[in-house]
């Protein structure tokens, strides 16, 4: 049964889709009471940004005459905010549509989903972090406080019994210890998930919200190097009820630094067998000019809504869901 048809049939059920409302008025509210622009990001890009663990959406362009050009679903308004961070733009956020590909029957994942984006210019991820708490607050007075803070290294001693150090130079052989599929094809950081995804995320955020931070630098093609650690990165994702909503960095503005990595994740992108495309080198040309010392942080408005609606699929968020518009 398709949604328009359940609201028809059931009238009470309105009052959980009107949650998305709500919230997306006090991500306003809280955002021009902090002085934000609030800018509106293109959503057919020529260059999406170059991450190996996405999959994108193709499609073609057609002049007047015709001519093609390739295309893209934009998978983040990320890009566009920093090239305007350049320009002197400031404090800045986008609340907008953005699409990933291979997320279809998936009670988490939508493929048009919507996104949060913002950027502070002059701080690292711990204000972030410090924004995340503030901006739940004025949407959910009533969650628990203070927040838990863990690192990356903690949650694996502790959920995993893995000991971080070791992991990064014997991953194979920790993996395969554990039960886990090895076949020597596996990338490192599919190894990282096996044990992530299985052991570590589900207790996040249980009894009050986890920020989960200092990542491997593997897994954040666009974050900044601990200068104490250049192992790791300054990144962190929020994670409530074993629920991820959120990911953030310290932003890398070293352009010699970003396009060693883009290239990076192109060649990952094109070993996995992924839709390839290249990079965005006028990104590239915008850190040369000089990307400002910020960090910034995506967060899934459709996940936080059904943390506020109280679901558990995200379907039950949406009026017209993936799952039932192409299925």
């Amino acid at each position: 049964m398709k949604t328009w048809q359940k609201l028809k049939n059931n009238p009470a059920l309105w009052d959980r889709y009107f949650v998305r409302e709500q919230v997306i008025k006090k991500i306003r509210a809280f955002f021009e009471k902090e002085g934000f622009h609030e800018v509106e990001t293109p959503i057919l890009i020529p260059h999406p940004p170059a991450e190996s663990y996405l999959d994108v959406f193709e499609t073609t362009l057609l002049d007047r005459k015709r001519k093609p050009t390739k295309a893209y679903l934009s998978t983040s308004p990320e890009v566009p905010l920093k090239k305007l961070m350049v320009a002197g733009l400031g404090n800045c956020y986008s609340l907008t549509k953005s699409f990933r590909n291979m997320e279809t029957h998936s009670a988490l994942h939508n493929p048009e989903f919507t996104i949060l984006e913002w950027y502070r210019v002059g701080v690292d991820y711990f204000a972030i972090m410090d924004d995340c708490e503030k901006l739940f607050r004025s949407i959910m007075p009533s969650l628990a406080s203070p927040w838990e803070r863990m690192t990356v290294t903690q949650a694996f001693q502790k959920y995993a019994d893995v000991n971080f150090d070791d992991f990064f130079d014997h991953a194979e052989e920790i993996a395969r210890k554990k039960g886990y599929r090895v076949q020597g094809t596996e990338t490192w950081e599919q190894l990282y998930n096996q044990i992530f995804l299985n052991e570590v995320e589900s207790r996040l955020g249980r009894g009050k919200p986890t920020i989960l931070y200092d990542f491997p630098g593997v897994l954040a093609a666009l974050a900044k190097k601990k200068d104490s650690d250049p192992r790791f990165v300054e990144r962190f994702e929020l994670y409530i009820g074993g629920l991820e909503l959120a990911d953030a960095y310290s932003e890398l503005t070293d352009p010699v630094e970003q396009e060693t990595r883009f290239k990076k994740e192109m060649a990952q992108i094109k070993r996995l067998g992924k839709t390839s495309y290249d990079y965005d080198l006028d990104f590239i040309e915008a850190l040369k000019v000089g990307l400002p010392k910020c960090a910034g942080i995506a967060l899934g408005v459709d996940r936080l809504v059904m943390l506020m609606a109280d679901v558990t699929d995200i379907a039950d968020t949406l009026f017209f869901p993936a799952s039932e518009e192409f299925c």
